[in-house]
């Protein structure tokens, strides 16, 4: 899908990247949703100026968190708050599109981050990938061990500093899924541990000391008897003028993958936590929540004497200042007192410099040492950190602010949307707009680029500016504009896949800082003077232009390698023992501004030959092609790999990427290795079936039964209506499909009157909805989410040796379910009626056995058979034996092969 313009873009002109203690002032509007603009995003930033508290809510996956807490919190009370969330949801399955495992999870990720821009809150996550459903913290403890996520939870915990944690999950069995128990656990855990330098010396932290949260809170799911506090999260913003229940509805509709779109609430709407632990004796207070806690910064008096606590007093009296100038209809009022308001803060904590800071890459900033001048007393040390943290919440609240207040724009543009890396040094054109009342120092600029993990702070070989340190003033109503220079650097998708996978835990380190600190795309870091105050603005640097429908369209720029080299698949399925004889079409296309000779090849595993060693082609500027080598041989059975490379001059290239791209996410990049896994199996097909594959949710099944040579046609369920069923022997129903297109369930009637006359239908899992009448030809009863198989190797019991379902024309064995991936079976039916015939059984330890994977029965003349096998993960990941039974299900309505003995 081609991505539109939206507001993301303009928001991050105004700084909504968050890049840590960036210098002097890194303009950084988290609290900033990207619908709201001047005078009312002003007005949100000024009324937050002296709240200093902090609350982290803890969930396990993207959707888990309480959208509308979060919202009244970050937006109606101003605090500053994150959600956590374990995983980034690879293991989940994909309502908008096919992207599976890795590749969902930066879908889910991106919708994670296009809620925060609505709510206003931070995001985080540990390295936990989402192996899929857990039954219980046991089995998820399997798959992570739990020290490891433990210590990324209380590494959060330590850099965010909240002072109350919420857990979404109650820790215990009542919360099904065992990775929302695992959250519930730990999000306790940390906050018993995250103190505790023994336990977790800083060390193990990224350097980063004990913290000590205040309370601990366990949302309480609308369950109001054990709620220590209810909150009228549907409370009305005049400034606004919306509700922060209508604002959370928005938030929580960007998880479409998840099909979470919800009505935005109006009116009362209560939402409830229950305090679980605290640090502190009960002490009355009139915000939920934060009793005991001073939530101003007037709480940091006793952690100064002599100058310092003056210091304190005058940033007090300069935010009690700055909220009294605002005026919405003149705020270049408000220039001069959000001005003050950084001085006053930079004399009591200096912004942290070149000198004190470290760089860890991926654009992380962290600051070493007390800036904020407090004692060094034992007891005066967590007050610092606390001030510490509190004052790089202030100063970018105030910097985003004041560029707001002074009318400052931010535009960055090149002339290409992907630069070629190694392609000479591109131009960024850079422009500064003063639309505001008063003049503004120009001081430097400085483009940024994933990946950049050099001289950040001070410029360097790969970033720089011409005439850097001159500064230049910008009147009322002025433009500056300069021309910026970025050497190319080393292309990388999303940062957490720069390295595999260990198991299911992601090979990266968690730093302490969100996720919105890691920028996806280019940028430029501006730093401008206002008013005696520094601030720095990050915008994107982007590719624009005008649409004659859509009018301005704005992509981000990225660095790409000079010339990928892709293949339409990575994993590819033949019969042992056959001929293989395949074109192999590969697709190169150029970065490149000037045409390049480029020479394509593929290596190839023994026993398979091309009909040439490589072909040399010549490329222009971006532009692409298409080599077909023709592949025959007899590969030995096992796993193999062909891969493709590109060569320009010295340069290999054996990788490409994919565009995810979707209406409501920032567009992405995902790296792939340009390679075929061939996996050569003992799989016969039988000749001459016409198979209609109606498609599902993350549904990459068909392109497998075409690799393996079936007749097959994709028909889509609104192609139905007028579709002449007697021209196909089997239709196939993809996973879901029922609950994603009505207009299957529309035709499903005309699809059961066809099996009736004789035809074959294989549907594939469903969830509650195969429940409904009408859908299966017999009814079942399915009672819940846990009747699944969710250890991938559990032991299969064969109930019907007999049915041809296993005989015909693979025959099954105990072998054929060895090597599945993620899962067995999911939302397995309970109960059936007589008319189904089970052929397998199967269970999790210690569950009881259940044979709804493989339900089959006649039909009037025709066979129907449900299953509820993950085929939709096994036959895309190259599984010899689900690959085999799933042919025998399409076979089975074949002349003198009965289903059912």
């Amino acid at each position: 899908m081609m991505i539109t313009a939206r507001g993301w873009c303009r928001a991050i002109a105004l700084g909504l990247l968050a890049l840590g203690s960036a210098v002097p002032t890194a303009v950084r509007a988290q609290e900033l949703a990207a619908s709201d603009r001047g005078a009312v995003a002003l007005g949100e930033l000024i009324a937050g100026l002296g709240t200093s508290a902090r609350v982290l809510m803890v969930g396990a996956h993207p959707d888990d968190e309480d959208t509308q807490l979060v919202t009244f919190l970050a937006r109606g009370r101003h605090v500053e708050t994150a959600y956590l969330s374990l995983t980034r949801g690879d293991g989940g399955q994909n309502l908008i599109g096919n992207e599976l495992g890795e590749g969902l999870g930066i879908i889910r990720t991106e919708e994670l981050l296009a809620a925060r821009r609505i709510d206003g809150a931070h995001q985080y996550f540990t390295r936990a990938y989402d192996f899929g459903f857990s039954k219980s913290a046991e089995e998820t403890y399997k798959h992570w061990p739990k020290d490891s996520i433990l210590r990324d939870v209380v590494t959060v915990v330590r850099g965010f500093k909240p002072h109350i944690i919420v857990a979404v999950f109650s820790g215990t069995p009542r919360d099904g899924h065992g990775h929302h128990q695992v959250s519930g656990i730990l999000a306790r855990e940390a906050f018993d541990l995250a103190s505790d330098t023994v336990r977790f010396p800083a060390r193990m932290t990224n350097g980063l000391g004990a913290w000590t949260v205040t309370h601990f809170y366990r949302g309480q799911r609308g369950n109001a008897p054990n709620a220590t506090y209810a909150m009228n999260v549907g409370e009305y913003s005049p400034l606004l003028g919306r509700s922060y229940a209508e604002i959370a509805g928005e938030s929580r509709s960007q998880h479409k993958s998840q099909g979470f779109g919800v009505l935005q609430r109006k009116g009362v709407v209560m939402d409830y936590v229950r305090r679980e632990a605290s640090r502190l004796r009960s002490t009355a207070t009139e915000q939920p929540l934060f009793e005991g806690i001073d939530t101003t910064y007037a709480r940091f008096g006793g952690a100064f004497a002599g100058p310092g606590r003056a210091r304190l007093d005058s940033l007090l009296a300069a935010i009690a200042d700055a909220k009294r100038s605002y005026d919405p209809f003149a705020p270049s009022a408000t220039v001069a007192p959000l001005a003050a308001v950084i001085r006053h803060l930079d004399v009591l904590c200096p912004p942290p410099t070149a000198g004190a800071n470290r760089l860890m890459g991926q654009l992380e900033l962290v600051t070493l040492g007390m800036p904020c001048g407090v004692p060094a007393a034992s007891a005066a040390v967590p007050a610092a950190a606390d001030l510490d943290r509190s004052a790089m919440a202030l100063r970018q609240r105030a910097g985003a602010a004041l560029a707001l207040a002074a009318g400052i724009a931010v535009e960055a543009t090149a002339a290409r949307e992907e630069l070629a890396s190694g392609d000479g040094v591109p131009a960024i054109a850079l422009r500064v707009y003063n639309r505001g009342r008063v003049p503004v120092e120009f001081l430097r600029a400085s483009p940024l680029f994933p990946g950049v993990v050099a001289n950040l702070l001070t410029g360097g070989p790969a970033l720089f500016r011409p005439n850097e340190g001159v500064r230049t003033t910008l009147s009322p109503d002025s433009t500056l504009s300069e021309t910026l220079a970025a050497r190319p650097v080393q292309p990388i998708g999303p940062w957490w896949l720069a390295t595999p996978r260990s198991g299911d835990i992601f090979s990266v380190r968690i730093n302490g800082l969100p996720e919105q600190s890691n920028p996806r795309s280019g940028m430029v870091r501006v730093a401008l003077e206002i008013a005696g105050a520094q601030v720095e603005v990050l915008a994107p640097i982007v590719y624009r232009y005008a649409d004659p429908v859509r009018g301005e369209v704005e992509r981000p720029v990225v660095f790409v390698p000079a010339v990928t080299v892709a293949l339409d698949r990575a994993v590819e399925l033949t019969a042992s023992g056959a001929s293989y004889e395949r074109a192999i079409p590969v697709r190169v296309r150029s970065y490149l501004e000037a045409p390049a000779s480029v020479r394509v090849a593929l290596r190839l595993p023994a026993g398979l030959a091309a009909d040439s060693a490589g072909r040399t082609i010549s490329l222009a500027a971006g532009a692409t092609d298409v080599v077909t080598f023709r592949v025959r041989g007899r590969p030995a059975a096992g796993a193999h790999q062909i891969v493709a490379e590109a060569h320009v001059g010295a340069t290999v290239s054996r990788a490409a990427f994919d565009r995810i791209e979707y209406s409501h996410l920032r567009p992405q990049r995902q790296y792939r290795p340009a390679s075929i896994a061939l996996r050569v199996a003992d799989i016969t097909v039988p000749p001459g079936l016409r198979i209609t594959y109606i498609p599902g949710v993350s549904d990459n099944v068909a392109p497998v039964l075409q690799q393996l040579g079936f007749t097959l046609g994709v028909v889509q369920p609104a192609a139905l209506d007028n579709f002449d069923l007697s021209t196909t022997d089997v239709v196939v129903i993809g996973p879901r499909a029922y609950d994603a297109h009505a207009a299957l369930v529309r035709n499903n009637a005309k699809l059961l009157a066809w099996v009736q006359r004789g035809g074959t239908m294989v549907v594939q899992y469903g969830q509650f909805e195969m429940m409904n009448p009408g859908i299966m030809p017999f009814p079942v009863t399915i009672n819940r989410q846990q009747d699944r198989v969710t250890e991938e190797d559990a032991p299969v019991r064969i109930l019907d040796p007999a049915s041809s379902l296993l005989s015909t024309p693979n025959r099954i064995t105990a072998a054929d379910f060895a090597g599945w991936v993620q899962e067995r079976a999911l939302y397995m039916p309970r109960a059936f009626g007589d008319a189904y015939t089970p052929v397998l059984s199967m269970n999790d330890p210690g569950e009881e056995p259940n044979s709804g994977a493989i339900l089959a029965a006649q039909y009037g003349a025709g066979t129907y058979i449900y299953t509820t096998l993950s085929f939709f993960r096994q036959l895309p990941a190259g599984v010899p034996g689900a690959t085999r039974l799933f042919v025998n299900l399409l076979a089975a309505g074949q002349k003198g092969r009965p289903v059912v003995p």
